[in-house]
């Protein structure tokens, strides 16, 4: 018995001596929190910096393109001289530079549908992120409130040992004196330790939440860590009246980023359609370049010898008069070039050279495997598709509204109903505890009275729980935001 009571003591004093020592959070705080640490979150806002890019990409794509290119290296073998266009097999070093540009005219509207399809996706995704932190901040008020109950329970079931050990104190004093059996005070004993058993679950129950609220807000599960105990009594409730469903409604489908964020899916949608429907007609573009090159043999001429002419056995016949033919004999000596003589006549290369060009090309779409048509009717379908999507997303926030509100009502009413449950309970308790300290009622009524007036209290405080989250959902629906 002494073991028991030192354990609940140690017990006590650890939670409370970690309540002293840990930061507490509140219900702001945490949503706040969770909206810049969420891992969905995070997903969200990277998959809207894509989305900003791609429309960044598709804005670039109406201006002018522009690319510069040159090349120098040697030539080996049986090649094309570039200066003058004539095979060779002399080894050549060559360099060379080219200059492109060329803009869009006219492609039926392709690019400027597709900024807009990109312009209405990069809002999306942006009212997206705004999605995903108010599902963060729903989970955190339905972790918090989780974690408020439980902590409660704890309290009330602390509450309920030290009423036990009360009872059993006294009892053990009767019994000692001898007015009351030795059976009493053990049923009281075994209603102590099974009070201990429910104070352990409650605690258990407790950290379980805490665990399941700090892998909500990302935070690390050794990170000390508590919650502000707000007043249930004191949180602001807006009245079930101003909460009307339909009204509710109506301001949530222009409040809330969920149907915001199919709006604008649809809105992209019909712009890409436009934009693929671009692909099936012709494309005109306006281009020019520059250019020039350079080209010189590796080889050199050393020294020429010019030799006594030799009689090729031809003649010619002037004036009746055969002539002999005869051809010079000369023998060329070749070098290597240096380094600096390979780069002779560059200037002069590169200004005779240089070229110019401009023009106009029409590329016609006249057979690409379907895909250009196929991809046009994917997109009509994808129009569809957001269609059904905006549907879905005002039936889904209807439900969810009018379900919300049937549940506040029906949680009211619970929590109204338990109230009363919980003062005829201690009255029960209370008239109880006197019947057995005169000895007219035996340990077990007691310790039953006692248990209904701990399932009372607990049914009530689950119910103002549930009370209080219904109402604050139908508010977030509202456009209230969260907060108690």
């Amino acid at each position: 018995m002494k073991q028991l009571f030192t354990l609940i003591t140690c017990l006590f004093s650890f939670v409370a001596l970690s309540q002293q020592i840990t930061e507490k959070w509140d219900l702001r705080k945490m949503v706040d929190y969770a909206m810049k640490n969420n891992i969905s979150v995070k997903q969200s806002e990277i998959q809207a910096r894509i989305t900003a890019l791609q429309h960044q990409g598709n804005k670039l794509a109406t201006y002018p393109t522009a690319n510069f290119n040159t090349g120098i290296g040697m030539q080996f073998g049986r090649s094309v001289d570039p200066t003058t266009n004539q095979f060779t097999t002399t080894q050549l070093l060559f360099n060379n530079f080219n200059f492109s540009t060329g803009i869009v005219l006219y492609n039926w509207g392709k690019l400027k549908n597709n900024i807009a399809a990109s312009d209405y996706a990069t809002k999306a995704a942006v009212t997206d992120i705004e999605r995903a932190a108010n599902d963060v901040a729903l989970n955190v008020a339905t972790f918090y409130l989780a974690v408020l109950s439980s902590k409660q329970q704890v309290e009330i079931a602390q509450t309920q040992i030290e009423s036990t050990s009360e009872q059993l104190t006294n009892t053990r004093k009767k019994v000692n004196a001898g007015s009351l059996p030795e059976l009493n005070a053990a049923e009281l004993e075994a209603k102590l330790a099974s009070d201990s058993i429910s104070y352990y679950n409650a605690v258990s129950n407790y950290e379980q939440n805490i665990i399941n609220l700090k892998g909500l807000l990302n935070i690390g599960m050794a990170t000390a860590f508590d919650i502000e105990m707000p007043t249930l009594d004191k949180i602001p409730l807006l009245p079930l009246a101003d909460l009307e469903p339909a009204l509710v409604l109506q301001q949530a489908l222009t409040s809330l980023p969920q149907h915001k964020v199919a709006e604008l899916k649809y809105k992209s949608a019909t712009y890409a359609v436009k934009a693929a429907k671009g692909n099936l007609y012709p494309t005109i573009t306006f281009g020019g370049g520059l250019g020039t090159n350079f080209a010189n043999s590796t080889n050199k001429i050393k020294d020429i010898i010019i030799g006594p002419p030799v009689a090729t056995g031809n003649y010619v016949t002037v004036g009746g008069t055969n002539y002999l033919v005869y051809q010079p004999t000369f023998q060329i000596t070749q070098g290597k070039k240096s380094f600096g003589e390979m780069w002779d006549g560059y200037g002069v290369q590169l200004n005779n050279n240089f070229r110019q060009n401009i023009g106009f090309q029409i590329n016609v779409p006249i057979f690409n495997n379907g895909s250009a048509k196929l991809n046009y009717e994917n997109s009509k379908l994808q129009v569809k598709q957001a269609e059904i999507a905006i549907e879905q997303s005002k039936q889904k926030l209807e439900q969810d509204i009018y379900l919300a509100y049937n549940n506040a009502i029906a949680s009211l009413q619970r929590f109204n109903a338990s109230k009363k449950t919980v003062e005829t309970a201690e009255r029960s308790y209370y008239y109880a505890k006197k019947r057995y300290d005169v000895g007219l009622i035996t340990t077990l009524d007691l310790i039953t009275n006692q248990n209904n007036l701990l399932q009372a209290k607990l049914t009530q405080l689950n119910n103002h729980f549930e009370y209080v989250f219904r109402m604050k959902l139908l508010e977030f629906y509202k456009g209230q935001g969260l907060k108690l």
